[in-house]
């Protein structure tokens, strides 16, 4: 066999190992993204004990349940408490990562003991006692929140709907609050929500792996596109504050490392219009409310009072 013919069956034997190596890669790397993605919207179910609040409403028989079915036919919970006097006014409360809409419990209480307000707390996909495989991370789940407020109006004749979301859940309800609102929504309360997917599961990589966006957020995203039908970047609290139109009030931890707290300051400085801010001296994630409970509920009863306008 001549030199010329050897050199040409090395060159073809280290392109084949070359292809096969390349497929490998791909293959670990896709494995690894689709690792990620299940990490990341995936959760295991966390039942968190119920408040004093949820223990009060469901021992007088208050604390009532539905299910609706989404556009893409999932069967979606929500828990319902009318309020004791009735009322046009309705409080639609959205969990964070992890939880249900029962964890609401603690907001909850202001809605009904302070301002007394009809409360509807949805479980959202894939949590609680609602379908699905998948965690939207707030993205498509603003398209459940827009039937969730149907829903309000014909359960309680609603004409004036305060959204208020907590982490996951304050970026589901500023997601809401760039689509087309139906009248009865007149507020959004915003507590500790990140400004996009993106920006938040890079600060975690970063955070408890120690790993740069790239190449497994580019990769895990782009599978997210086509399994999901949604990517990390386009899934944009801030984008969608953007274009809202109704009046907002943002809340965040001052001490908060999950969702920083810079990006409130983004966000804040994106909202056009009516809005105003809390930054919670100290709190870490979530904890605003369990450390200032009385300066929490006098946030939350001076805006919904000055935005929701029936009586």
């Amino acid at each position: 066999m001549s030199k010329k013919t050897n050199t040409l069956i090395m060159k073809q034997k280290i392109l084949k190992y070359s292809i096969l190596s390349a497929i490998t890669i791909v293959i670990v790397l896709f494995a690894v993204c689709e690792g990620f993605l299940r990490y990341a919207l995936m959760p295991e179910d966390n039942n968190h004990s119920t408040k004093v609040w949820v223990d009060s409403v469901r021992t007088c028989g208050m604390l009532r349940d539905t299910f609706i079915v989404n556009n893409d036919g999932d069967s979606l919970h929500g828990w319902y408490v009318r309020a004791k006097v009735p009322t046009e006014k309705t409080a639609i409360l959205i969990h964070g990562y992890g939880d249900n809409g029962l964890w609401m419990g603690h907001i909850a209480s202001i809605y009904d003991s302070l301002l007394h307000y009809n409360i509807l707390m949805p479980d959202l996909h894939s949590f609680g006692k609602s379908q699905g495989k998948w965690v939207q991370m707030g993205w498509k789940d603003r398209l459940d929140v827009l039937l969730w407020c149907k829903i309000a109006e014909q359960m309680f004749g609603a004409k004036d709907i305060v959204l208020h979301g907590v982490s996951m859940g304050a970026a589901t309800v500023m997601c809401v609050g760039g689509e087309p609102l139906p009248s009865s929504v007149r507020c959004i309360i915003e507590d500790c929500g990140y400004t996009s997917v993106w920006d938040e599961f890079r600060n975690q990589l970063d955070e408890q792996f120690g790993l740069p966006p790239f190449p497994l957020l580019y990769l895990a995203s782009a599978l997210c596109k086509i399994q999901l039908g949604w990517s990390f970047g386009e899934a944009s609290p801030l984008s969608q504050v953007a274009k809202c139109k109704v009046p907002m009030l943002f809340i965040h931890g001052g001490n908060d490392t999950y969702v920083r707290t810079e990006m409130v300051h983004r966000l804040y400085a994106a909202k056009k219009g009516q809005k105003a801010l809390w930054i919670a001296p100290g709190s870490g994630h979530a904890r605003s409310i369990d450390d200032h409970p009385s300066e929490y509920a006098k946030q939350v009863e001076t805006f919904c009072d000055k935005y929701m306008l029936t009586n």
